[in-house]
């Protein structure tokens, strides 16, 4: 699946880096995709909060960890793009 990221560049290249940065993402209540998109960062950086739905069935997940620059927020967009099920938000 081809992404395309300009507007998102366009935005962050308004950041000044290093910055926080809050990522958010949805995904069903599956231990192994939970882990994959927490492998995305630095465990010893990174702030990660998990969250479940009402009915158990997903589970959002916020990470804010600084950034240090477009390209590395935007790697990890990439990365979690491969992860099927999540969804960027």
């Amino acid at each position: 699946m081809k992404h395309d990221f300009d507007g998102l560049r366009e935005k962050l290249g308004q950041l000044s880096f290093p910055t926080l940065y809050l990522f958010k993402f949805i995904v069903k209540s599956d231990v192994n995709k939970i882990a994959k998109i927490e492998s995305l960062f630095h465990s010893e950086r990174a702030q990660i909060r998990r969250k479940e739905s009402s009915k158990g069935a997903f589970v959002s997940i916020s990470v804010k960890e600084v950034m240090l620059s477009v390209d590395e927020i935007i790697e990890i967009y990439i990365k979690s793009s491969k992860i099927e099920g999540v969804i960027a938000l």
